[in-house]
């Protein structure tokens, strides 16, 4: 009964695990290395995958426009932009800044589809947005020193490549919520969507630009850190939200996949021994409330 709000809880929990571990990876290669080498092996991963259960009949011919939109806009541009903005703004500030995909992803799927939300769905959905935002911009005392909290670079150019991660995000989805409701399998559909957006990152990363260059050298434990990041966000979290969208509506589904940095509360205050504020509990509480609205709704 509640398989896409289940699953897109489950969505925003995988990206709370991967987030975590991607911030030092990101830091020691560059966004752009990072998230090429990542998607290389999360790629090799579905690819087997779908292989091994035998799906890719479910993807016919006229599938494949909305797929390769989809991957160059949610993954290539989306995700390459979400860790510019974490490396700039560590993983609390990108947080809420990719949060905004919800709203966006809410106001274009009533336009494009027509999903209009009951007033219980909606106020729950406001609710869970409000939650996350508060949980954020409230989840740092002034006390914390940790590295993750500091600032590279300037902030507003940071904010601009966090807002085109959430457009990103909202816009690959809608443009691929046809493709499964028609049929595709959503293991499948992941699968060629990070293969093509591997091959757009390979093929990048050959441009003659310093940008598009590892700033350092891969390590074992990063590389280790970067396919578990892959494995859990991508692998596990990303084929869960699509799942999601061919159960439930877009709105719903953004809004609770985007519960991400609540979900990150605790990890975070384990990882930094910084215990989160008031404020972020508060917050927390909110998208508590809302997800439980939508959920008896």
């Amino acid at each position: 009964m509640y398989a896409a709000e289940i699953a897109a809880l489950s969505a925003a929990a995988c990206w709370a695990v991967g987030s975590l571990l991607s911030a030092n990876p990101v830091a020691k290669l560059g966004s752009i290395a990072f998230n090429r080498l990542r998607m290389g092996l999360v790629a090799l991963m579905l690819l087997a995958y779908t292989t091994l259960i035998g799906t890719w009949s479910t993807i016919e011919p006229s599938y494949w426009s909305a797929i390769v939109w989809s991957a160059m806009i949610g993954i290539v541009l989306g995700d390459t932009a979400l860790f510019i903005t974490m490396r700039r703004l560590g993983p609390r500030r990108s947080g809420i800044l990719f949060a905004t995909n919800a709203p966006i992803a809410t106001l274009l799927s009533w336009h494009i589809f027509d999903e209009h939300l009951s007033m219980p769905e909606l106020t729950g959905t406001l609710l869970v947005i409000a939650g996350v935002m508060l949980a954020i911009m409230f989840g740092k005392r002034k006390d914390q020193l940790h590295k993750w909290e500091n600032i590279q670079g300037i902030l507003w150019i940071g904010i601009i490549w966090g807002l085109i991660a959430a457009a990103g995000q909202a816009v690959g989805s809608l443009i691929i919520k046809p493709v499964l409701l028609e049929g595709g399998d959503p293991i499948a559909v992941s699968a060629i969507r990070v293969s093509l957006s591997a091959i757009s990152l390979i093929l990048i990363s050959l441009l003659p630009l310093k940008a598009v260059k590892p700033t350092g050298k891969l390590d074992i434990k990063s590389f280790w850190q970067i396919a578990g990041s892959g494995f859990i966000a991508m692998g596990v979290g990303m084929t869960l939200l699509l799942y999601a969208f061919t159960q439930g509506e877009i709105g719903i589904v953004a809004s609770l996949s985007a519960t991400t940095p609540v979900m990150m509360l605790p990890i975070l205050w384990i990882k930094t021994k910084e215990r989160p504020p008031l404020g972020a509990w508060i917050g927390a509480a909110l998208v508590v409330g809302g997800s439980a609205l939508i959920f008896t709704h």
